[in-house]
């Protein structure tokens, strides 16, 4: 049930356009959220959406993903294995700053006499536009147009096209583009969901250089003082003006900028092309890093941005190609699904080497870290469109292999424990019982590397990579439980958090225990194939992790004989031991302004209560969903959705995905518009922080599984689909073991087209079909 919903209307502000989010006016109100509505990101570079002018400005914001800051976590009272140093995602040099002067007087949007005004989100392009006419005092208008891209092709690359005509007099101008550190405190409000102050500043100077003769470049390096990580930051510049010119320039250790003084003639524009590069490392050191952001700069300044722009715009093409999904009946609903898509590209595109954070780039909210998040709610995305960057994810989280396996030491644990909350690879979170206590993480790694290599058929990847995976966490589920006499010599897991962050340190939550089994099961048939049909791969393995041949029937018998809290009595499934015992929340009497819980009572009431943060049995419904029958999942849904708070962006999506199963199509649909709005239309009251990236992916899921009714069961596709009554038509496409399938789902029928590949089978509302390519296969809905 959502218990909350603070919702602008969306399109009060941004006009139904399927392809573009358009600000028609100036809203002085909503900027904080526009900065993140309008941030553009490649998923290592993000800029937040603030104006080139500098100001106004609410939260200014320049992240590199997994370049951060460390700190010492400090307890009022120490404990053994708690997390000893925390990370933070750090706001790095700002370059997109363009200030302009006409007859010396500053452009400034809080004072301005705007006659025209319109900012653009092209989700085709990939582009920020901006088109404003402004009249000065002096009665001067002058004709400002902008254009900012974060390259998708490019790695370390930004740009923005700048262009400023004097339409009815001449006038002198002068353009200042510049880079700056800045070192602000973020305003958190005693709000532990965003990120924590810095005492003093993180970044700490190590070179620059400014322009020399006819060069307009500028170099800023810095350097973190504890993570020792460095960062060089780049501008250069060309202009292109029939005026007379000159040009100026400065640097410092924390600023540089380079100024442009024209005598601008009516009609005769002025275009500045500014080129930004950014290069991070923990090992190297600044000189090379500033030699990289020079060459970086010297391909950009050579191929110009219309090479930029092309590139920019073909990657999108391909993007969509994979990934977008027509709705036809309601264009409002295509805007924001389309919007949600984007962003997902935009976190994703180019996070080698990196995970995703739960904001992706675009605010500085949970610290940038890394949650479950990733590889429950954005993999599935990923895997059906993308799967190189799907791998890419799961390779990093396999590169932080020797971190989880001390965080296990620490917790007196065989195996690996991966951290709730992480950039570096190590626990990050400073309050065990809903952070570390979620063992869970394990499981879910393991849930996305089973999806991945089922849709892709990767067992490359499974042996070579999986395997260790897959040895170091079935350790430790094995380790962690125990067979009760009291459960009848079932194996049990004690003191552990679910997903729900609303009831934490159970035993035997459902979730976790039904997501260990699976993961046990997954590891003991995999190195027992392994042991049989590849012995060289399996030596490597026992090489890497010492593996003894025992362990595997161990892990077997562990899944065979897990425990799973049932209530015979209401015919459901207990979320943990206990939790049908606790004492129901008073929800009648809670008011509006009371949500989110976690702001306004302590942790133990909390705790003692019937009440669900983030969905936990549903999503257990909705993952493995094989193990219940449709009776259990309606009896299930039924007594946990009004516990469910909506304090957690990530619960609407499963929500709407069980309801539309099990025949709530009003409920699946009402869940469906929460989640895809979350950010577009600030259901929460807080984008500002930036946007919601889980309940984004879970708006996939919500499409694809839900009305889609598409179920994926080792790899074969079934398909039950169910269309809400307000749609005409939902079609989309998919990636299966290197093909391509599109399915377009109308109210009486649906058409499945394999459109590269040579056949496939898949199911559909119980009937088997065989698909071959480039043959449209029309079944009727019943």
């Amino acid at each position: 049930m959502i218990k909350q919903q603070t919702t602008n209307p969306p399109h009060y502000v941004y006009p139904v356009d399927e392809w573009k989010i358009i600000e028609n006016r100036y809203y002085p109100q909503f900027l904080a959220g526009t900065e993140t509505l309008f941030a553009l990101s490649n998923g290592y570079l993000g800029l937040r959406g603030c104006f080139e002018e500098g100001a106004p400005i609410e939260q200014d914001g320049t992240f590199v993903n997994a370049f951060y800051e460390s700190w010492p976590i400090v307890y009022g009272e120490e404990a053994y294995g708690f997390a000893k140093t925390g990370q933070t995602i750090v706001n790095v040099p700002n370059s997109k700053i363009i200030k302009l002067y006409i007859d010396d007087e500053p452009f400034s949007l809080r004072f301005a006499n705007l006659l025209n005004y319109t900012r653009t989100l092209n989700m085709k392009a990939g582009t920020l536009d901006r088109e404003l006419l402004w009249e000065t005092p002096a009665g001067k208008r002058v004709l400002i147009k902008s254009r900012r891209l974060v390259s998708l092709s490019h790695r370390h690359l930004a740009a923005i096209s700048y262009q400023v005509t004097v339409l009815n007099a001449p006038a002198p101008v002068v353009i200042s583009s510049e880079v700056m550190y800045r070192h602000d405190l973020p305003d958190t409000n005693g709000d532990p969901r965003k990120a924590r102050d810095f005492p003093e500043r993180p970044l700490h100077p190590e070179k620059h250089y400014g322009p020399t003769g006819n060069d307009q470049r500028v170099i800023l390096s810095h350097a973190t003082r504890r993570s020792r990580m460095t960062i060089a930051c780049g501008i250069d510049h060309t202009l292109e003006t029939a005026c007379s010119y000159s040009c100026t320039s400065e640097s410092t250790d924390d600023s540089g900028k380079v100024v442009y003084s024209i005598d601008a003639s009516p009609g005769e524009s002025i275009l500045l092309t500014k080129y930004m590069t950014y290069h991070t490392s923990g090992t190297a050191p600044a000189d090379e890093l500033c030699l990289r952001a020079e060459r970086t700069l010297d391909r950009a300044v050579e191929h110009g941005i219309a090479d930029l722009l092309d590139s920019q715009q073909l990657y999108l093409h391909n993007f969509w190609q994979r990934s977008d999904i027509e709705i036809g009946g309601e264009p409002t609903v295509q805007q924001d699904i389309r919007f949600n898509l984007f962003q997902l590209c935009q976190a994703t595109a180019r996070a080698e080497g990196a995970g995703v954070p739960a904001k992706g780039l675009t605010g500085q909210a949970y610290e940038g870290h890394y949650f479950w998040d990733g590889e429950i709610y954005v993999l599935p995305f990923l895997t059906y469109t993308t799967p190189r960057i799907a791998k890419n994810l799961l390779k990093f989280r396999h590169s932080k292999l020797p971190q989880a396996r001390q965080r296990a030491r620490d917790l007196d644990q065989r195996g690996a424990l991966f951290p709730w909350r992480t950039i570096n690879g190590e626990e990050a979170s400073a309050y065990y019982a809903a952070g570390t206590a979620q063992y869970h993480i394990n499981a879910d790694i393991i849930y996305a590397l089973r999806k991945y290599v089922a849709v892709t058929g990767d067992t490359e990847f499974l042996h070579e990579t999986g395997a260790e995976l897959l040895v170091e966490t079935a350790r430790m589920w094995s380790d962690l439980g125990f067979y009760s006499e009291r459960m009848g010599g079932k194996f049990c897991i004690h003191g552990v958090t679910g997903p729900d962050e609303y009831t934490t340190v159970v035993n035997n939550n459902t979730f976790t225990n039904l997501m260990a089994r699976e993961n046990l099961w997954y590891a003991s048939q995999t190195v027992a194939a392994l042991r049989e049909d590849k012995p060289e791969r399996y030596a490597v393995l026992v090489d890497k992790t010492g593996l003894d041949f025992e362990e595997v029937a161990e892990w077997q018998a562990a899944a065979d004989q897990m425990h799973v809290a049932y209530d015979t009595t209401l015919g459901i499934h207990s979320q943990d031991e206990h939790f049908l015992e606790r004492e129901p929340w008073d929800f009648s009497n809670t008011p509006a302004d009371k949500y989110p819980l976690l702001l306004h009572y302590h942790p133990l009431v909390i705790y003692r209560h019937q009440l669900i943060k983030q969905a936990d049995v549903v999503l257990t419904m909705f993952l493995l969903g094989h193990e219940f029958t449709l009776e259990q999942k309606k009896r299930n849904f039924d007594y946990y959705d009004p516990l469910t708070t909506g304090d957690s962006s990530l619960s609407a999506s499963v929500q709407s995905i069980a309801a539309s199963e099990i025949g709530y199509a009003d409920k699946a649909y009402a869940y469906f518009r929460y989640a895809a709005l979350m950010d577009l239309a600030n259901v929460r009251g807080n984008v500002q922080d930036g946007v919601h990236l889980a309940s984004i992916g879970g708006t996939w899921m919500a499409l694809v599984y839900g009305f889609g009714g598409m179920r994926d069961q080792g790899g074969h596709l079934s398909f039950s689909p169910r269309l809400p009554a307000q749609w005409e038509r939902l079609k989309f496409p998919l990636m299966i073991q290197g093909m391509s399938l599109v399915v377009d789902i109308q109210q009486e029928s649906v058409t499945y087209l394999l459109r590269r590949g040579s056949s496939v089978n898949i199911s559909h509302q119980g009937e088997e079909v065989q698909l071959t390519v480039g043959v449209p296969c029309t079944r009727p809905l019943s």
